[in-house]
């Protein structure tokens, strides 16, 4: 089952699309940014944007910055929006569960392929942004400066992206959890990826309002963008460790919830 899931998952030019315009977007940007020369200032959004000109090494750390606040959770959104409800509204779901398969394993087999999807894509960003700030900027692995005004050596500059990247990846797996839970209730794609890009909107917005602030530790969004802690010297793992200790939670309690929607509702009738 699981095989079958991941293959169906690579089958659909729709997964490749969504990679591709995700690598393309932090591409476009690096054009404009080598061509122009005019980078946003020190402790602007997006962060590492203006370290990129004077040593591209430090473009995957920009990228996922770009592709984080919006467009990666987007994508997430949508894949696994569409893992049950899109089996629901096409007819095949009941297909499926009238063959020998477990709805547990139905379910497992889903999320599976969502996590596939999440590292795949956060990968092809790092990497291509990678090849992209090294082409097109000055680059120095061994001469990168961290946060905190220390240079980073090129093995301590690979271990702080590839952080960077499991840290985003699992940040995703909480808006995947959101949206499979939301799968399993309706059968439209389109209405399970909406609810929860308007949980995210709303987790954002709450994230910036003061009189929130009772509620703002447990924002789903408030710890999405503590990795970059991880290019300070020494590293803050205060927020990194709160960050992946909220996903975990969320992660848990929306698949136990999907589970336990799934595994009662009525799909054969």
């Amino acid at each position: 089952m699981i095989a079958v899931e991941l293959g169906k998952l690579a089958r659909r030019p729709r997964t490749w699309l969504s990679i591709g315009l995700l690598c393309a977007l932090p591409v476009l940007v690096a054009v404009f940014l080598a061509v122009t020369e005019l980078g946003p200032g020190p402790g602007e959004q997006p962060a590492f944007l203006s370290a990129v000109l004077s040593n591209g090494a430090l473009f995957p750390a920009a990228a996922l910055a770009i592709v984080l606040p919006i467009f990666l959770p987007v994508a997430v959104a949508v894949v696994a929006g569409d893992a049950v409800a899109g089996e629901a509204s096409g007819g095949t779901l009941r297909y499926l569960l009238l063959r020998p398969v477990a709805r547990t394993r139905l379910l497992a087999a889903k999320l599976l392929s969502l996590v596939a999807f999440v590292l795949a894509g956060v990968v092809a960003v790092a990497v291509t942004s990678f090849i992209v700030g090294v082409a097109l900027f000055p680059s120095e692995p061994a001469a990168v400066t961290s946060v905190s005004g220390v240079t980073l050596t090129a093995s301590e500059l690979a271990a702080r992206i590839a952080g960077a990247v499991f840290y985003v990846a699992v940040s995703m797996l909480g808006v995947g959890a959101i949206a499979l839970f939301l799968s399993t209730v309706t059968d439209s794609p389109l209405a399970a990826a909406l609810g929860a890009l308007a949980a995210l909107v709303t987790s954002q917005v709450l994230v910036t309002l003061d009189a929130a602030g009772a509620v703002r530790p447990y924002l789903p969004t408030r710890y999405w963008l503590a990795w970059i802690d991880l290019f300070r010297d020494p590293i803050l793992w205060r927020d990194i460790d709160r960050g992946l200790g909220l996903q975990a939670v969320y992660v848990a309690v929306f698949l136990a919830m999907a589970w336990a929607n799934f595994a009662t509702k009525d799909i054969k009738s």
